[in-house]
């Protein structure tokens, strides 16, 4: 278990330190029948559908879906961010709301950065997660911008500072509250998902159990049905989710 008492001042290089490569060497779901698409309940689509999974992930889709993939992501990483921008309406129209897929986010929080952007994109509950996450990552040029112009001392001293004030100080820094203030977050409520420790010691605990579970050495890293694939773009991605039966 981490706490957030350990949670060393870090250079603000780490936030942009490399993410996970993209590779040519596929391995993973293997080859399966086509699955049956499953009609969602009258009047509603599958991705309406937005529930919080035992991993601590946020899952849209047919809760009974033959395939399921998981993504652990950062919001710091930049392929993370290529990946959202080229999978998140293919995968949320064709793959979805056809009830043969349902897709689930894992934060893995890499540094306090992405922490605090993961936080408030949990801020809002369940539904608005994968909305605010996909435009959080949008936003993953401009927050090292201003990383890099408050200064390694000013970025030492907010994270010396008391848990509960931690992350509220860095996300005001990083233009974090204001960010999500216009996405539907007040000010008042971003606040107080910052400072609340549990929610990122929980994180954290979420994270450091995937990376002893699954292996994971960067980010995004892609489970189909439990089983870890190799890739990081949605070409890879979408031709293991063929291969497992959504077609």
């Amino acid at each position: 278990m981490r706490t957030l008492n350990y949670i060393a001042p870090l250079a603000l290089a780490l936030a942009l330190a490399a993410c996970g490569e993209a590779t040519e060497s596929e391995s993973g779901a293997s080859s399966s029948d086509a699955v049956e698409a499953v009609e969602a309940p009258a009047g509603q689509k599958w991705s309406e559908t937005v529930s919080k999974t035992d991993a601590g992930g946020i899952v849209m889709g047919n809760p009974d879906a033959p395939i399921k993939l998981v993504e652990y992501m950062s919001i710091t990483c930049s392929h993370c961010k290529d990946f959202g921008e080229q999978a998140f309406v293919p995968l949320r129209d064709n793959y979805v709301d056809s009830g043969k897929v349902s897709f689930e986010i894992r934060n893995f929080v890499r540094d306090p950065l992405d922490l605090s952007a993961a936080i408030l994109s949990r801020c809002g509950g369940e539904a608005p997660f994968f909305p605010l996450t996909e435009q959080a990552l949008s936003y993953q040029g401009t927050m090292f911008e201003k990383a890099q112009s408050m200064g390694e001392a000013t970025y030492s001293s907010i994270l010396q500072s008391a848990p509960e004030s931690r992350f509220v100080r860095l996300a005001e820094q990083l233009g974090l509250i204001s960010f999500f203030q216009q996405r539907g977050i007040s000010e008042d409520q971003a606040k107080a998902c910052l400072a609340d420790t549990a929610a990122a010691e929980a994180l954290m605990n979420d994270t450091q159990a995937a990376a002893e579970e699954y292996n994971i050495e960067g980010t995004p890293t892609f489970l189909i049905n439990g089983q870890k694939i190799e890739g990081t773009n949605w070409m890879m991605v979408e031709t293991k989710l063929k291969e497992a039966g959504a077609r």
